[in-house]
């Protein structure tokens, strides 16, 4: 525990530094760069021993304010979530050097870098709390922390809109995590975690629904996840990258603790959390599918790949109430697993996406087109993440949702609502795995192949050196996790193990399981080396010439002749049209020589639509009829706390 407070420290140390010496820009950027990522370095090496070592658990508590104690456990769960923030972070860091160079704006750039480590350490902090306190005191600075972070351009009024969007929920989901805690200690008297699988199960249920209410705000789980496709967009690349891959997974690790504290074998809750988990998976890549800003389908993608970390955890669950260990262990260790690997091939997307927009300023998948051939790096390394996060072989998607997938097919052998259930959870992540496929084959072709769609694209150049190499590590690891998944599969497998009712299957089976992962990445790998050696050798004395794409036999084709983003994913999306709403604006052709037509779809999220038009609306209407209070008289709101105590004092 020495260690990990160690690396805490350093990350808190490296945020004051960038407040302190922001006017010489470059020294600090690249000295608090240093210094965030021997933090993180250091957080690694302490949770070594929990991932190798389960039964050893590091405890840290000290008194506060005279009243509570914070505490703090290092366990194996809290480990392999450590494992992100740590892995992660520094990348993020590191691209921020070429990301956040305006010398301009270095005041804002070193207050952003302070609340970069605060939420660093925040998060690290959510991962290990073990008492009432110290989760309800570390998630707050959690979510205050990100909240700075993603209004840092907050000269625009959109990015002060999504601020205030994510602030919202951030604040009303911790009341219902707040409420679940307070209905647990009036029940126990006691702040530890330890002591709540000490409630009626009546009172169980009620605490884990409310809290799930609060974690599945801050994971976005659907129709909770609005502020994802506001709050990503609006933060630099960096930052979105860090909370749709690191930060939003401490609502998966707040849910599975809680589970697991909670000490329950329940069907509900298995069934609940797949049921979440298929539509959150199923709509999340639908409506990605409708969206035309890169960042904004980014961010809806998230939500599908916490929709699949809640079906693995949903399909553990039912193992464990149908005493189905086989089905228990691999459901959550393919959900745990993919809490790691989604943190690293969305960060990888994110990360690309930032540098397209840096290099091109824009977002709109439209206006872009042709940049693999000026943007090589982050092309290659953007296609190895649309591969990933498919779910294709040979790389880490695959692992993980293969683990899931050998835990659903075990749980077939059941009977009841139990088969059906495992039967939906197989489907929906079939649905969801062909959805994504078809939206990042829209994302690459439209973004990377084909020709400029305007001039900006056709000036892109490649990123500068910091940006481009996290990429390159994040790509890189998709690969290694693929190829080699057996140490990554045994950290999950180690991480389930704070599970205190789940008996996880023998060693020996993990391993087969592990081997034929890893011999059919490499045959496939092998296969595709071999397909390129053999492209080589045929191509080796021939004559191969350049030119423009090819345009169908027109003679003089333009970049309108292309495929758009909405006409190639028109037809899928309006299969969900009942779930999905499409808007198209269309001028017509009225006349026989017509002028200028125009045509326009955008695809709305029918939860932000029903939560706008049915609740956020009728409430502004009603508080708009009391505008009058506030007339700005002093001596009337005076008077206003005058009559208030005088009431008071009468009820009194």
């Amino acid at each position: 525990m020495d260690t990990f407070l160690l690396s805490l420290i350093v990350l808190f140390a490296g945020g004051i530094f960038s407040l302190l010496t922001y006017r010489q820009f470059n020294l600090m950027k690249g000295a608090y760069i240093a210094i965030t990522a021997i933090g993180c370095l250091a957080g690694l090496f302490s949770i070594m021993t929990p991932l190798q070592e389960p039964s050893v658990v590091v405890t840290f508590s000290r008194p506060w304010l005279h009243l509570f104690t914070l505490s703090f456990t290092l366990d194996a769960l809290s480990a392999f979530f450590l494992i992100p923030i740590f892995a992660v972070c520094p990348l993020a860091v590191l691209y921020s050097f070429h990301y956040m160079d305006k010398a301009d704006r270095k005041g804002s750039t070193g207050v952003n870098f302070f609340f970069f480590n605060i939420l660093i350490a925040s998060m690290a902090l959510v991962a290990t709390a073990d008492n009432i306190i110290s989760f309800a005191l570390v998630w707050e600075i959690m979510s205050i922390s990100s909240f700075f972070l993603v209004i840092y351009d907050y000269q625009k009024e959109e990015t002060r809109r999504a601020g205030y969007i994510y602030f919202i929920f951030s604040q009303a989901g911790a009341m219902f995590i707040f409420a679940a805690f307070a209905l647990a200690y009036s029940r126990t008297g006691s702040y530890d975690f330890a002591a709540f699988a000490g409630m009626p199960g009546t009172i169980k249920i009620i605490v884990f629904f409310l809290a799930l209410v609060g974690f599945g705000s801050k994971a976005g789980i659907f129709p909770l996840h609005m502020w994802l496709p506001h709050a990503h967009p609006a933060a630099p690349s960096n930052i979105s990258a860090v909370m749709s891959g690191v930060m939003i997974k401490m609502g998966i690790y707040g849910i599975i603790r809680l589970y697991a504290v909670l000490d329950v074998t329940d069907l509900i809750f298995g069934q609940t959390l797949l049921t979440l988990g298929a539509v959150s998976g199923v709509l999340g890549v639908v409506y990605a599918l409708g969206k035309h800003d890169l960042k904004k389908l980014l961010a809806y993608h998230s939500v599908e790949n916490i929709g699949i970390i809640l079906i693995g955890a949903g399909i553990g669950m039912i193992g464990i109430a149908s005493d189905n260990m086989v089905m228990a262990s691999f459901g959550f260790a393919g959900g745990l697993l993919h809490v790691l690997n989604h943190s690293i091939f969305k960060s990888l997307l994110f990360l690309g996406a930032g540098a397209v927009l840096q290099k091109t300023k824009t977002r709109h998948i439209d206006q872009l087109g042709g940049l693999i051939k000026r943007m090589p790096i982050t092309g290659k390394s953007f296609l190895i993440g649309s591969v990933s996060i498919s779910g294709l072989p040979p790389f880490n998607g695959f692992v993980s949702e293969f683990l899931i997938y050998y835990g659903a097919f075990h749980g077939l052998t059941l009977s009841g609502s139990s088969f059906i259930f495992t039967m939906f959870g197989i489907i929906s992540l079939a649905i969801i795995g062909g959805l994504a496929a078809a939206c990042f084959s829209k994302v690459v072709g439209v973004v990377f192949l084909g020709e400029p769609r305007s001039e900006n694209a056709a000036m892109a150049v490649e990123a500068g050196g910091t940006i481009t190499l996290p990429m390159i590590i994040l790509a890189a690891s998709c690969l290694v996790i693929g190829i080699f998944p057996d140490p990554f599969v045994q950290s999950a497998f180690s991480g389930m193990r704070a599970i205190k009712v789940l008996v996880p299957v023998t060693a020996p089976e993990v391993a087969i399981v592990t081997a034929n992962l890893a011999l059919a990445a490499r045959l496939f790998l092998g296969m595709l080396l071999f397909s390129l050696v053999l492209r080589k050798i045929f191509y080796r004395n021939k004559v191969i010439e350049r030119g423009p794409t090819w345009g169908c036999g027109f003679t003089q084709p333009t970049v309108k002749m292309q495929y758009t983003a909405t006409s190639y994913a028109r037809s899928v999306i309006n299969f969900y049209r009942p779930f999905v709403l499409i808007r198209d604006s269309y001028s017509g052709i009225s006349r026989i020589f017509p002028g200028r037509t125009t045509y326009e779809t955008r695809v709305d999220d029918i939860a932000e639509t029903a939560l706008t038009d049915q609740v956020v609306t009728p409430i502004l209407y009603l508080l708009s009829k009391f505008r009058w209070i506030q007339h700005g008289h002093i001596q009337l709101y005076i008077a206003y706390i005058v009559v208030t105590i005088i009431v008071l004092l009468l009820f009194l």
